[in-house]
């Protein structure tokens, strides 16, 4: 899977949405409230990505900044019938990379009890229990997730470096 940074507005991207909150739709019968605008995703405050196999858009995922400096992961998805390829691990790593090369510390995200899949990803990846945060906080099966990210700093030639 090749790994292209996308504006929030991208054409793949609004896509893979689409297809995200008709997943959310059967998984709970509406779509995701949640409040996201396209310029929260846009560096140096956030960051998006499509994954492609062939040159078909088959993954997406984004981060933003919060007020208190932590990086929020959202929308990550991979479609169906690409599922169980690891390329939910690849997007979420390159997204943890992005958010800690924008001096990000801590990584952070909602997600449901009715998606175990997710969380048992994200439990595999290293991340535990936050305190609840967020559009969905007051939703007792809403699960808040977070790890810290990999100290990231700039080397004399500017250039990025693991600390």
């Amino acid at each position: 899977m090749q790994i292209v940074p996308r504006p929030y507005d991208h054409p793949d991207v609004q896509e893979l949405v689409g297809r995200l909150q008709a997943e959310y739709i059967r998984i709970y019968g509406s779509p995701d409230a949640g409040p996201v605008s396209p310029g929260q995703f846009s560096p140096p405050r956030g960051a998006f990505a499509v994954g492609y196999h062939g040159g078909v858009p088959v993954g997406m995922g984004g981060w933003r900044l919060r007020e208190d400096g932590r990086a929020e992961l959202k929308r990550l998805y991979v479609v169906d019938e690409h599922r169980g390829k690891g390329y939910a691990r690849s997007l979420l790593a390159w997204l943890e990379e992005s958010a800690a090369g924008a001096g990000a510390a801590e990584i952070v995200l909602e997600t449901h009890e009715k998606q175990p899949a997710a969380v048992g990803l994200y439990r595999s990846c290293g991340y535990t229990d936050v305190p609840p945060f967020g559009h969905y906080a007051d939703d007792p099966l809403t699960v808040s997730l977070g790890r810290a990210l990999p100290h990231r700093s700039r080397g004399a030639e500017g250039r990025r470096v693991r600390g």
